[in-house]
């Protein structure tokens, strides 16, 4: 993974704003969810929202799709998969461990 990507990421993920919508996002899988919704269930201003969510759609963590006239986002787990990657190849001195064997759980 590129170290550019991973600062970008690690730069969105660093404000409680953001990581509370990526983490709303995990949780909708695939699917993802409206911008109002997410608004209304953070309790977040569409202006702040949509600030945000450009950030963190910069940083390759969630993707914007068009359906109709709404804008659904959701979490890009191949990223997310890449970056707890990137950030646990070296532990435990290169032996395997648990923290490099990540759970297929959002496999398509």
């Amino acid at each position: 993974m590129d170290s550019n990507l991973v600062v970008r990421a690690l730069g969105a993920l660093a404000h409680e704003s953001r990581l509370a919508i990526f983490r709303l996002l995990v949780v909708a899988g695939p699917d993802g969810m409206a911008a109002g919704e997410i608004a209304q269930q953070l309790g977040l201003s569409p202006s702040s929202l949509s600030f945000h969510l450009k950030d963190l759609s910069h940083a390759e963590l969630v993707t914007p799709r068009q359906d109709g006239r709404f804008i659904i986002y959701s979490a890009n787990f191949d990223s997310m998969t890449d970056l707890i990657g990137f950030l646990t190849e070296n532990c435990c001195a290169g032996a395997p461990c648990a923290a490099s064997e990540l759970p297929g759980c959002c496999e398509k």
